[in-house]
């Protein structure tokens, strides 16, 4: 199945991400822990809980692609959705420790000026997050990953935090040390925003949310079916990349078995058209009015 294809292929963002972060992280810890930068420690720490969410998103790609069996009827495409809220919760405790470190260090300054070497170090990992950015954005949108897209826009958030480091850390350099206290604040800022948008958005899944534009689109395409009369309901959830979508609609009551089920074929068709992730259940119902009698309003003669 294209789908499972694809989530094999999206390991290769994980790993690219997984790596890049080890590497970044220990960088940036060794040198913002010799060139004297909270603000560049942060952003490595910031890079450490990047690392546990890649893992637990190649974690969940790998359990997703297991098939259906006797306990999970809908396979384990939601294993990606629970390794996204796990790691929610660890970037959050990292977010918090950062930002109690900012605070100390705001309240009690070291008064020693970052080296010259940490803004460099700062700007080089931007230029790098921009490029893991860049390859993963266009895998996702090659396999169409909405995991692996948002892995992608998480590179480019720590471009641009790598971006606001280097700024503080040279702010500190020409005489504002507290600029780099500050940044470090704002990347505390920024890591427990991640994670609380992480977690809403795993939530929102779990609980079997659906974006309500795409069940508006999907019903008016699914009304303009030829021979559906009326959409009675319309019920969606989503299993990682996966749309489970059931549906009621009512036809014409006299019609036989064949040309109902002509018409549940041609709704499934029109939605995978749309988005080709999807499962569909069709329930049809006779359309009630069709069956009923006219009543007749005329009045008696005399």
């Amino acid at each position: 199945m294209e789908l499972y294809t694809n989530l094999r292929q999206g390991e290769k963002g994980a790993w690219l991400s997984i790596g890049t972060y080890l590497i970044l992280s220990s960088i940036k810890l060794t040198i913002g822990y010799i060139g004297t930068s909270e603000a560049l420690k942060a952003d490595g720490l910031n890079n450490t809980t990047d690392i546990i969410a890649s893992i637990a998103v190649l974690i969940g790609l790998r359990i997703a692609q297991r098939p259906p069996d006797s306990n999970h009827q809908y396979g384990h495409l939601r294993a990606e959705t629970v390794a996204s809220l796990v790691a929610s919760f660890i970037m959050l405790v990292v977010g918090l420790q950062v930002l109690i470190n900012s605070l100390q260090s705001l309240w009690e300054p070291t008064g020693t000026t970052p080296s010259l070497l940490t803004a460099y170090v700062a700007i080089g990992s931007a230029v790098a997050m921009y490029v893991v950015y860049r390859y993963n954005l266009a895998l996702s949108k090659r396999i169409k990953s909405a995991a692996v897209k948002a892995a992608a826009f998480d590179n480019r958030s720590d471009a641009l935090v790598s971006i606001g480091t280097a700024i503080g850390i040279f702010g500190a350099i020409f005489g504002f040390p507290i600029i780099d206290s500050l940044t470090a604040l704002v990347v505390a800022f920024l890591i427990i925003k991640t994670a609380v948008e992480i977690f809403w958005e795993a939530v929102q899944s779990l609980t079997d949310a659906f974006d309500i534009d795409e069940v508006e689109t999907l019903s008016v395409l699914i009304r303009n079916v030829d021979g559906v009369i009326e959409l009675l309901d319309f019920k969606g959830r989503a299993h990682g990349n996966m749309y489970f979508i059931d549906i009621t609609v009512t036809v014409d009551p006299y019609l036989n078995v064949f040309e109902s089920h002509r018409i549940t074929e041609e709704i499934e068709r029109t939605i995978l058209r749309e988005n080709r992730f999807c499962q569909v259940l069709v329930h049809i119902e006779p359309h009630i009015e069709k069956i009923l009698p006219q009543n007749d309003d005329k009045s008696p003669t005399n």
